[in-house]
Formats: C-alpha cells, structure tokens, sequence
C-alpha cells in the first residue's frame, strides 16, 4: 500500500540554514504539515536534503512544494551504497511554481538514506525554500 514515508520523527539534515536560525526555518519544517512554516536555504550552490526513512522502503516518488522565485532547478536523486560509492537514481526539473509538484523515480528503488539535491535555483543568489517534503512509497 503506497503511503508517504515522512513524518516529524524522519531523519533530515541539509546544506544550510538560511542565518543559521534553525528554528525558525530548519529541516524539520519540511514535515511538519505545517502550511505556514519552510526549510530555507543559505545562499550558494549546490544546496542539498539528506533523508533517513525509518527503514528501507520502496519510494515511487518525491513530492515536493517550493516557494515560488526560491525553486530548485537541475535537481536529482542520490544514493551512496554501503562501499561508500554514489549512485543516480534520477535527474529531475521542478518547475518555479508554489503548487506541490510530483517526481515519479523512474523505477520503483529500495532506499533508506538518500540525498535530494539542488545543483541551481531560480533565485539569484541560490537559496532554496521548501514548504513541504513528502516521499511515497511502501514500507517494506
């Protein structure tokens, strides 16, 4: 049964948080089911979020909600294996909307720690705004 794998216990880390102030805009905001509340990146390139599932999963897809003008560009999944090596799993293209958009993987991939990253973004400067961060899938 396909269900979303996070939730406020899931393990998150990122590249940065925007003037450190992570309470205020830290990565647990990126699952809270809190509308009004986002992970804010500093500025630079490439920005990143690792996550930990609580175990391996099937993840069909990602669901992520951006904040307009703050939307990562030239985007993809990676895996690191137990030899320490990285893996593409897929490249991705959000579009610079506030609307939740969905990236299906092109295959259904067994994960528990993977990292979503953000090579570019549309704002000038770099910094990344998520609002919401869903991964979907079947606990295995």
């Amino acid at each position: 049964m396909t269900t979303c794998l996070t939730n406020k216990k899931t393990g998150l880390r990122v590249s940065s948080v925007l003037r450190r102030a992570v309470k205020e805009f830290g990565p647990k905001h990126l699952v809270d089911d809190e509308e009004d509340t986002c992970w804010n990146s500093d500025q630079g390139s490439p920005q990143w979020i690792e996550v930990d599932l609580d175990s391996v999963s099937n993840v069909e897809e990602i669901q992520i909600r951006f904040q307009g003008g703050f939307a990562g560009k030239d985007c993809c999944i990676q895996m690191t294996d137990v030899e320490n090596v990285q893996h593409l799993i897929m490249e991705f293209y959000p579009e610079d909307v506030n609307s939740l958009q969905s990236f299906k993987l092109p295959k259904v991939t067994s994960l528990k720690k993977f990292k979503i990253i953000f090579n570019n973004s549309t704002d000038f400067f770099g910094r990344i705004t998520i609002y919401e961060l869903k991964i979907i899938g079947d606990p295995m």
